[in-house]
């Protein structure tokens, strides 16, 4: 059952050749016996799993089966949840309850989901390697030397691994399709707008997106179809999204008339030779499936990381000023008053990259400097999201690499946070603009996975989907695994 998608486990389940307590306890088992090496998750609370998975039996017994009825979904430690900490990594929210459900959170449940745990990721999710982590470094399956990407990292070692078939993550710069090109899965980034961000610790609030991380396309877009949807308690929640037919999305098998855009500005000097390679054999499948490759141009393209390390750090110093030891988290000890008690709780409970990004932000904003600094970068986002908009007047998707380089070792790039940004060249544009965007594996490089990055207009997620589903049905890689986890996979 290890490397079964969500398709195949539903289908066992509804079959009646397992139940939602056994797939628990089989996934539980694989958590104990590989978590230690990859530290991927940070929170697992057994007895609770079992009881969710044990109630799902019995509503399946008396009402039938949900959309996600028993099936095991891990949680990146940002969303709220009521039962258990919410930490999100991070000293300053050491042991924080929170005292309700993520919008997400309530979605899954009402889905029937058996929720498995709280995933490893970079505090705050501000990094690309889920290396800032309070709980320590999680490593990548395919090679445990490696990062796994972030800050979604832990969820997209865990699904890689068979630690879970599924987890949810988020997505501000590329924190769910980043770790899953490295890991070797699928990463969906919906629009944003489309999922509700209420009850997701903000980093960035315009940029924020949760997403689903899956073995397979199709299991993306059973997830997707459950957790989007407007919800009136989120301002940024879109209340007339055009809608999506997530599942039919995902039976196409040919890309016939398909007009595919090859943005040059993605295709750069100093990508890794076996990411260029990948990604132009997949071109080229796609190109033999009836699709007809374009280059396109999004000459704004190089201001993206730029313009996303003014507007992200921007938002993120004014979430976090929430943080004050007062109300939750954190407090130093034996403080000689309120604003030794702010300062030192502050300065004690974040990491460095989290206190590097508040700083940052703050001079960004500050008196004198937020018409060159934060105005200019919005004014840039205009810009990138206009270049996009002519590109999508003459093809339908854009296909990328969804990252420069495979996974890099751990340690690697922690001392040269210039290098480590640059990580997310490929991904930070399609936040700044606000698009749908999804990652699958399509090819090897220094024996790691590589991303193949499918990018659609806002609010079509269903060619995203169709795109890399026909991809997927034609390749087999969605089907390697990590050679370390399989073991006991039948």
């Amino acid at each position: 059952m290890a490397f079964s998608s969500l398709t195949c486990l539903q289908q066992r389940l509804d079959a009646g050749e397992t139940t939602a307590v056994a797939l628990a306890q089989h996934y539980l088992d694989r958590i104990q016996k590989y978590n230690p090496g990859l530290n991927a998750f940070v929170d697992c609370n057994v007895p609770h799993v079992l009881a969710q998975a044990g109630a799902s039996d019995a509503y399946r017994a008396t009402h039938g089966a949900r959309l996600l009825e028993g099936l095991p979904i891990a949680v990146k430690d940002i969303f709220c949840t009521s039962n258990g900490p919410t930490q999100c990594c991070s000293k300053i929210l050491h042991n924080y309850h929170a005292p309700y459900d993520a919008h997400v959170i309530t979605r899954l449940k009402e889905a029937g989901a058996v929720l498995v745990g709280k995933t490893n990721m970079d505090e705050f999710a501000m990094g690309s390697s889920t290396e800032t982590s309070a709980f320590g470094t999680c490593r990548n399956p395919w090679n445990t030397a490696t990062i796994p990407g972030g800050s979604s990292g832990g969820s997209a070692a865990a699904v890689a691994a068979a630690l879970t078939p599924a987890a949810i993550g988020t997505d501000t710069g590329g924190s769910i399709r980043q770790p899953a090109a490295l890991c070797g899965i699928t990463g969906l980034k919906p629009t944003y707008g489309r999922v509700s961000r209420r009850g997701i610790i903000a980093f960035a609030s315009s940029l924020d997106q949760a997403g689903p991380m899956t073995q397979t396309v199709r299991d993306a877009a059973m997830i997707g179809a459950v957790i989007s949807g407007h919800d009136p308690a989120d301002a940024t929640s879109v209340a007339d999204a055009p809608r999506v037919d997530w599942l039919g999305a995902c039976e196409s098998r040919d890309m016939t008339g398909l007009k595919i855009g090859r943005p040059r500005e993605y295709f750069i000097d100093g990508m890794h030779d076996g990411v260029r390679a990948s990604v132009d054999a997949a071109l080229e499948q796609c190109r033999k499936l009836g699709a007809e490759i374009i280059d396109v141009s999004l000459p704004h393209t190089k201001y993206a990381v730029a313009a996303y390390y003014v507007i992200a750090p921007s938002e993120a110093s004014a979430n976090l000023s929430r943080y004050d030891a007062v109300r939750f988290g954190h407090r130093c000890d034996s403080p000689e008053d309120l604003l030794d008690m702010y300062t030192r709780s502050r300065d004690e409970g974040f990491g460095e990259e989290v206190k590097r990004r508040i700083l940052t932000g703050a001079f960004a904003l500050s008196s004198g400097y937020y018409d060159a600094y934060y105005l200019k970068a919005q004014q840039v986002r205009t810009l990138i999201r206009q270049d996009f908009e002519h590109a999508f007047e003459h093809v339908d998707v854009m296909a990328t690499p969804t990252s420069p380089v495979p996974a890099f070792r751990i340690g690697e790039k922690t001392d040269d946070p210039l290098t480590m940004y640059l990580s997310d060249v490929f991904t930070i544009a399609v936040n700044l603009a606000g698009l749908p965007a999804l990652s699958q594996p399509c090819g090897m490089a220094d024996d790691l996975p590589v991303g193949l990055q499918w990018i659609a207009p806002a609010w079509q997620e269903g060619a995203v989907l169709s795109a890399a589903a026909a991809y997927e049905a034609a390749t087999a890689w969605h089907r390697q695994h990590p050679a370390l986890f399989t073991g006991d996979a039948a």
